[in-house]
């Protein structure tokens, strides 16, 4: 019979998977005894969170680049600052255009927001003739940080989460996201309280293991954790259907495999 990777038989890698599992499964049921986790350390712990779950009086805001981004990669942490009492609102910068779709991605993305527990009026959609939906346009760092700027300073924004200097997907648009962000912050330029959280962008494997990548995010370094419940999982899928004109064949796969369907890791800037 065969060896696998490193040697191991089938035998003894059915072994670790079935261990793999139980310990996510281990894992999201503790989660699920009702705060978020969102253990938040240093900087962060004085202004988002007390104990293990986020403070009242976070006013937290996503910065995305096209609808669907929302969900895609962050549903974990919108719903984990929810549930936790944080109020969220999502500021994305483009109305994902590409395919001459923006309208109707428009109206997906609230339909989106609306499941994940953001109204409406707290979803705001930036359609700048400078700011194209498209992977291979890097943003204008400055016109983007005073958008950015003028939301949060307009909302009293407390916490921005976004990308990291990876995209997660490596989108040009994405990073363009974390470079405008991190321009604000090195600059000073950020309201006085108000911190900066990207998500961690993950090689290949972790990328598409699912729920197996729970134990690998816990043991590893991080400055916040958001892990979704079974229930919570179903929630943003049903939030990613609402994205009918994105729904193609792989993105079903995505749905199915993608860690960010079920945990964040992000860090402070």
């Amino acid at each position: 019979m065969a060896a696998g990777p490193w040697g191991w038989g089938p035998a003894a890698l059915a072994l670790l998977l079935a261990l793999l599992l139980g310990g996510a499964r281990c894992l999201r049921r503790r989660r699920a005894a009702g705060r978020a986790r969102a253990s938040l350390r240093g900087r962060a712990a004085a202004a988002a969170a007390q104990g293990d779950g986020v403070r009242d009086g976070v006013r937290a805001l996503l910065v995305t680049a096209h609808p669907d981004d929302e969900v895609m990669f962050f549903a974990p942490t919108v719903l984990g600052l929810g549930r936790a009492g944080a109020c969220a609102a999502v500021l994305c910068c483009s109305a994902g255009n590409y395919y001459n779709q923006g309208e109707i991605r428009k109206k997906e993305l609230e339909q989106s927001c609306f499941l994940l527990g953001i109204p409406a009026s707290n979803v705001t959609v930036v359609d700048h003739r400078d700011l194209p939906d498209n992977p291979a346009v890097e943003w204008d760092t400055h016109l983007l940080a005073t958008l950015v700027l003028k939301h949060i300073e307009t909302n009293n924004i407390n916490l921005v989460v976004t990308f990291d200097a990876g995209g997660v997907s490596g989108h040009a648009n994405h990073i363009s996201l974390y470079t405008a962000l991190r321009y604000l912050h090195s600059e000073g330029k950020l309201p006085k309280g108000c911190h900066v959280l990207v998500l961690e962008s993950v090689n290949l494997f972790r990328k598409y293991i699912s729920i197996l990548d729970i134990p690998i995010s816990c043991l590893l370094p991080r400055d916040a954790l958001f892990i979704l419940t079974e229930e919570e999982t179903e929630q943003a899928r049903r939030a990613m259907r609402c994205h009918r004109s994105q729904l193609l064949w792989f993105r079903h796969i995505y749905i199915l495999l993608s860690r960010y369907m079920v945990v964040n890791s992000l860090r402070l800037l």
